[in-house]
This record gives C-alpha cells, sequence and structure tokens, in this order.
C-alpha cells in the first residue's frame, strides 16, 4: 500500500494522467516524418508523430532477411517534452518511445468522422543501435532537473558511414546486417529508405476537446 500511494503521489506532482487499466506499449521504429509542433487554444504545447515500426523475418528460401508489413503509431507528446521532441528528432531517426495507447474521434475536413488510435508518449529516446547520441540536462523552474533530455543540436550522430542526422549510423536502420559504404550524400536519406519519400505532414486532424491532454 506504501509503494502505491508514492506512485500516485509521483504522478500527481509531474500531471501524468497513468491510470489503472491503461494499456502501456512500447515501440521501437522510424519517424516517417518531421515532427509537428504547435500550440492549443489554451496555450499548452504539442508535438505529433509518426513512428513506423518494421520487422524483420528471415526467408528460408531465399536465405535473406526480408521486412515484414511496417505497424504506423500516431504518436503525441505535450507540454515541455512536446518542444524537446522538435528540437531533436527528425524524419528517419529510429527511436524507442513508451506511452499509453488511447482512442479519439475527430470530424475531417470533409466532414465525416473518424476514429485513431494513438500514443500517448511518456518517454522518447533515440535508438543507440545503430547510432550514438550526445544528451543535455534540462533545468526546469524552480532549479530541478528531472533528468535528461535534448536541447539544442543534440542529438548528433557519430558515425563513418553517410546517414548523417537521420538517427543511422553504420548499419542497416531496420535491421538485418549492415549496408556496404556508400559515397557521401550530403545528409540526405539513403536511396533504400522507404520513408525518404513520405509525406511532410503527418494529418493528426484536429482536437476537439478544448486542446488539452486527456
Amino acid at each position: 500500500m506504501q509503494q502505491a500511494s508514492q506512485y500516485q503521489t509521483f504522478n500527481q506532482e509531474t500531471k501524468e494522467h497513468v491510470m489503472a487499466g491503461e494499456t502501456t506499449i512500447t515501440i521501437i521504429g522510424n519517424l516517417t516524418a518531421e515532427p509537428e509542433m504547435r500550440t492549443t487554444s489554451k496555450g499548452g504545447t504539442v508535438c505529433n508523430f509518426s513512428i513506423a515500426a518494421t520487422p524483420r523475418q528471415y526467408n528460408s528460401q531465399s536465405g535473406q532477411w526480408e521486412d515484414g508489413q511496417a505497424l504506423f503509431m500516431r504518436c503525441t507528446v505535450w507540454r515541455d517534452m512536446a518542444e524537446h521532441c522538435a528540437q531533436t528528432l527528425h524524419k528517419g531517426m529510429r527511436v524507442i518511445a513508451q506511452g499509453r495507447l488511447t482512442q479519439r474521434s475527430y470530424q475531417a475536413q470533409d466532414g465525416s468522422n473518424r476514429t485513431v488510435i494513438e500514443l500517448q508518449v511518456d518517454e522518447i529516446g533515440p535508438s543507440l543501435k545503430y547510432a550514438t547520441a550526445q544528451v543535455a540536462r534540462i533545468q526546469h523552474a524552480g532549479g530541478q532537473s528531472n533528468g535528461y533530455s535534448a536541447a539544442k543540436n543534440i542529438a548528433e550522430i557519430s558515425q563513418a558511414h553517410p546517414y548523417q542526422n537521420n538517427g543511422f549510423s553504420n548499419a542497416n536502420p531496420f535491421g538485418g546486417s549492415a549496408p556496404a559504404p556508400q559515397p557521401a550524400n550530403n545528409g540526405q536519406l539513403p536511396p533504400s529508405d522507404p520513408w525518404g519519400n513520405a509525406g511532410q505532414s503527418n494529418n493528426f486532424g484536429q482536437f476537439n476537446q478544448g486542446d488539452e491532454e486527456f
């Protein structure tokens, strides 16, 4: 009972809406587009992006690893962490995100009512499997620091392979063996990257309930 009480107090202090019975998942994948940050009608900050998780499976007939069907997860981040995500995350970057699955309905531009499943992100960071990243501590109001978060230009990728600024290093970002070195491409995504021509908008619809996290 004492542990449960401490857990509830911690979440009240950090204003996290974690409740019993919520579905919590962890997803590992690549951002399909640049994060989109905006300010709500009540002055809150929210950042939206989409993560594509592509499983790898071995084809015994061809003797090669192949991409399976990708899972696309819409993600929402609020408050200070929304700004951290907008400053740090970029299209193509491989990330690890943990959060709560939520369902919401909205009215599309054509007037139809739609329902989407989203991940309310509680924790997120770059995957270090194929890359390295520098981390900067964020000092919050009141002199308290709640861990580490990315600020300006701190997700710099250290690598010998020219997959620059996309969260990739000297390996295949979707799993499997590392590709052979290629000539420098001025920081562009490699031609084989399936998200290289992804759309620029995540099209998350409009928030209808006061633009506040629920």
